[in-house]
């Protein structure tokens, strides 16, 4: 490598310093400032400690749970948090098994903490891992907490002392044990055919793609009473390597679930549930008894059948319950069905910004106010089911939907078919999400900057031949279809967000992606009678936002490769 090869390898790794923001952090694991290691969770967590003991005067006795997953360096990770964490007195349950990030939120709320923190990059390739913080509600944290924790670690950045993980700490407790509470409660809460599951027969294929879901998942079914999965052997023990993968990730199709696809067929099981590698996350395949296809769902079908099911049961048993004060989220770029489906059948919807940060914390507050959280989704196959802890959560989901597919399966109905039965119900809603890859912040900036001085006529009233009846920006807390101008989502400054509502009925969504270099969007339209018509729509105009807003040749834009 030539000198001034080595020069700038040096400045990416020191420039920028690594950003804690409302993902906390997510990096490749190098040397430097711009990447995570031992310094930067070192520093991350001193300055974290120094600001919960800032604000909140019970957080030592509160302590703090930490779980880390199966990547490389994550116990690591993990036991230098501690450590700094016990050396200013706070109180530390630290999991001594690979966790799910799931049981680290719950963990949070049951235990009554001040943090959670989970050592985790979730789906990330293998040469990243990131620093997950949830509050003291058990949801992510969002502004202020996040700008204020930065500025924290920015004035502690120097070691404190030379920090040595003490297994025999007094302080240090191992929480391992809520995970058997765990399990009871969401059986307890979240089946409904506890009596019968014994005998389902409908046989499911389960990946965990190389992370650490595989053991959760197991006693999730133990604890609904389902019959054990037909396992992925060479996807479920924890590989930090993801050897069979190019990308950990279940949401990137076929490709990620070959192995799984091959595996059912072999043992005859026509339904697979994949989670992520920290297991906060599923897809569900289905596979087609007449031509053998496999029919990948996405978030939103997914999400339309658990929502159904969760409604339906708990319809039936609180009759006389009112209605219109249980709840379901969504954020701001999933389906719209979900706001149909409440407004056919009476109870009470919200959108929400993008992540469950939000809607976790959301779900928290309207539980405050006396509602009753029942389910919120993101279309990024993210689920939660129920206020036992407030991020999604890819196990207890697991376990639900396989419960679920049994009972449909029982009665000669797959997911497809029930699928369309709801359509027939609440309309038939077409989405195509989909993203570019885009490196360059500054191009990123440009693109949504344009859109918002068309011409320098301001913001864009058509795209192609579609008018633009209105445009939401949440990145400036700008709303032109709202009387007064103003945005009701929470104006996200750092993060370029704009959703356009079209005059035929269209909503689409660009945004920058917070955790990878991903220009995403999503668009979506309807019909009353079929999905054709709705998805001939839909097609059109992405053919024209990707034409006439993100011009990927002029812009540099990558797509994906599937």
């Amino acid at each position: 490598m030539s000198e001034e090869g080595k020069h700038a390898e040096l400045r990416k790794m020191f420039f920028p310093r690594i950003a804690f923001g409302t993902a906390g952090l997510r990096s490749r694991m190098a040397p430097g400032y711009g990447n995570i290691n031992d310094l930067v969770v070192l520093q991350t967590t001193q300055g974290l400690a120094e600001y919960m003991l800032e604000v909140n005067p019970e957080a030592k006795a509160q302590g703090v749970v930490v779980g880390y997953d199966g990547r490389h360096n994550s116990r690591r990770f993990a036991e230098i948090t501690a450590a700094v964490m016990l050396s200013e007195g706070i109180e530390v349950h630290l999991f001594q098994c690979l966790t799910a990030t799931p049981l680290v939120a719950y963990a949070v709320k049951e235990l009554k903490l001040a943090a959670g923190i989970m050592i985790t990059a979730s789906h990330n390739p293998k040469d990243d891992n990131g620093y997950k913080l949830y509050w003291d509600n058990g949801a992510q944290i969002i502004p202020p907490h996040d700008t204020a924790i930065a500025a924290s670690i920015m004035a502690n950045l120097k070691p404190k002392q030379e920090y040595v993980f003490d297994a025999s700490h007094p302080l240090l407790k191992n929480p391992t044990h809520i995970i058997e509470k765990y399990m009871t409660q969401i059986a307890e809460l979240y089946s409904f055919y506890k009596d019968t599951n014994k005998d389902a027969k409908l046989k499911v294929t389960f990946t965990a793609m190389h992370g650490v879901g595989a053991r959760y998942v197991t006693e999730a079914f133990r604890a609904f009473d389902l019959p054990a999965y037909v396992d992925v052997k060479e996807q479920n023990t924890p590989d930090p390597d993801f050897s069979t993968v190019k990308f950990p990730n279940p949401e990137e199709g076929k490709g990620a679930l070959a192995i799984a696809m091959r595996v059912a067929e072999a043992n005859g099981s026509p339904l697979i549930v994949a989670n992520d590698p920290d297991a906060d996350r599923m897809a569900v395949a289905e596979r087609d008894a007449n031509s053998g296809e496999w029919n990948i769902l996405n978030g939103n079908q997914i999400a339309l059948l658990l929502a159904d099911w969760v409604w339906t049961n708990y319809a039936a048993q609180h009759p006389n319950e009112d209605k219109s004060k249980c709840v379901m989220l969504a954020s701001s770029v999933s389906s719209q069905i979900l706001r149909a489906m409440a407004e056919k059948e009476g109870f009470h919807y919200e959108a929400t910004l993008t992540g469950f940060k939000w809607m976790g914390n959301v779900a928290s507050d309207l539980e405050e106010k006396g509602y009753n959280f029942l389910f919120a989704f993101e279309v990024e196959i993210g689920f939660l089911i129920g206020s036992l802890s407030v991020d999604k959560d890819g196990v207890r989901t697991a376990a639900a939907f396989y419960e679920m597919a049994n009972q449909w399966h029982n009665k000669d109905i797959t997911l497809v078919q029930r699928l369309d039965q709801l359509y027939q119900k609440y309309g038939y809603f077409a989405m195509t999400p989909g993203y570019f890859f885009c490196h360059d912040p500054n191009v990123m900036k440009q693109i949504f900057d344009r859109i918002r001085n068309m011409d320098g006529q301001g913001y864009a009233k058509q795209c192609g031949e579609f008018e633009i009846a209105s445009i939401r920006d949440v990145t400036n807390g700008v709303d032109n279809g709202e009387a007064d101008g103003k945005c009701r989502l929470p104006a996200t400054p750092d993060a370029q967000m704009l959703t356009f509502r079209f005059k035929n009925g269209v909503v689409s969504t660009l945004r920058g992606s917070g955790t990878e270099p991903k220009l995403k969007y999503y668009v979506e339209g309807s019909d009353d009678k079929s999905f054709d018509g709705a998805r001939a729509l839909v097609a059109s105009v992405l053919q024209a936002i990707i034409k006439e807003f993100l011009q990927p040749e002029k812009n540099g834009l990558v797509a994906p490769s599937n």
